[in-house]
């Protein structure tokens, strides 16, 4: 999966309460789904949904150790989700800088109205 349907599976993926709670369990090592399992008041194949969900958009996956099958975190969706957010960011930053020009703006002509014995209104 590339592109928008990427994005797409990812952000569906963040959506939900549990599954950004997995990940971020997952961010501090491998775990089983027996682990994920643990702090959830849910059974281990409501997690395995979840982790299906996760999976399928590549933000976990699945490996193999003697007896385990401990889950790891993918984190290139998430970079791709981050680079997308950052344009808006950007966008963000400049109409703030722009607001704060402004503002500068009426309080410089604030004061010199009230230097110079403005009119009022």
């Amino acid at each position: 999966m590339v592109g928008p349907e990427l994005l797409d599976a990812t952000f569906a993926a963040l959506a939900d309460p549990t599954r950004r709670a997995i990940l971020a369990r997952l961010a501090i090592g491998e775990a089983t789904v027996t682990e994920l399992a643990a702090p959830f008041e849910m059974s281990q194949p409501a997690i395995s949904k979840h982790l299906k969900v996760l999976e399928r958009a590549g933000l976990v996956s699945r490996g193999r150790d003697a007896q385990r099958r401990p889950c790891r975190l993918e984190a290139r969706p998430l970079r791709e989700a981050t680079a997308w957010l950052a344009d808006y960011r950007d966008y963000w930053a400049e109409s703030y800088r722009r607001l704060d020009d402004l503002l500068d703006e009426l309080q410089a002509t604030d004061r010199r109205d009230a230097t110079q014995g403005g009119t009022g209104g």
